[in-house]
C-alpha cells in the first residue's frame, strides 16, 4: 500500500474525530499563547498518557504558568508540584525551564524563532538536553508548523503492521513518509500524524 493511500484510508476512517490533543495540535493558525502551549505539552507528553498531561496543563494554567515566560520564572519546586501528574516530574521542570530558555533567551521569542531556518532551528532544539528527534519534531510541526514528519511508536507500529519496510530508524521512516506524501506541507503531515496516532490507540482498546 502506498503511504498516499495509507493517509487516505485513514482520513475516511477517523476525520471527524479531532479530538483530545489534536483539536489544540492541528488547529490552523494558532496564537502564539496556543503555539507556546503545544511546546509545553510536548514536552509534558513524554512518556505520560495523555489523560494525565491534561492534568497537569491544567495545574499550570489555574496557576497562570502556562507560559515560556511563567515557567521559566517559577521556582523548580513549585513547577514540579504543578507537573506532577505528567510523571517524570522532576525531568520534565529541567526540560521545560531548558526549553523555555532557548524559545526567551536562545531565541528572542517565538516570532524571533519563526524567522530561523528550519534544519538549523532542529539542530538547536536537538542540541537540547532532554529534546530528542520525536520532541523537536513535535515542535516543528506542531508549534512551528514547518513540514517535518513525525515519527513515534504508533508509526513504527503502523510501519511494521504494513511490512512498509524493515529499516524502522527514526530518519529512515520520517523520510519515506515524507516521499510518500509526495508534497511538504505541515497542514498534510499534522492531519496524518494525528490521524496515525488515532488509528493506534484505537487498535490498542480493541477498536
Amino acid at each position: 500500500m502506498e503511504i498516499i493511500d495509507i493517509y487516505r484510508k485513514l482520513k475516511v476512517i477517523y476525520n471527524s474525530r479531532a479530538e483530545e490533543q489534536w483539536s489544540l495540535w492541528c488547529k490552523r493558525p494558532k496564537t502564539l499563547e496556543e503555539k507556546e502551549t503545544v511546546m509545553i505539552e510536548s514536552i509534558l507528553t513524554q512518556r505520560a498518557n495523555w489523560k494525565n498531561v491534561v492534568l497537569a496543563v491544567e495545574n499550570l494554567e489555574r496557576a497562570g504558568i502556562l507560559s515560556m515566560e511563567k515557567i521559566l520564572a517559577c521556582d523548580f519546586e513549585n513547577l514540579e508540584l504543578l507537573i506532577r501528574p505528567s510523571g517524570f516530574y522532576r525531568l520534565k521542570t529541567q526540560r521545560l525551564k531548558v526549553l523555555a530558555d532557548f524559545i526567551l533567551n536562545g531565541c528572542g521569542g517565538i516570532k524571533q524563532a519563526e524567522n530561523i531556518a528550519t534544519n538549523t532551528l532542529r539542530s538547536r532544539l536537538l542540541a537540547l538536553k532532554g529534546v530528542g528527534e520525536e520532541t523537536s519534531d513535535d515542535i516543528l510541526l506542531y508549534a512551528f508548523e514547518r513540514p517535518v514528519f513525525v515519527i513515534d511508536e504508533y508509526t513504527r507500529r503502523l510501519a511494521k503492521e504494513l511490512k512498509l519496510t524493515d529499516d524502522f530508524s527514526y530518519a529512515h521512516l520520517q523520510q519515506l513518509f515524507e516521499q510518500g506524501l509526495g508534497r511538504k506541507n505541515y497542514a498534510l503531515y499534522q492531519d496524518f500524524h494525528a490521524l496515525i496516532v488515532i488509528d493506534g490507540k484505537v487498535k490498542n482498546r480493541g477498536g
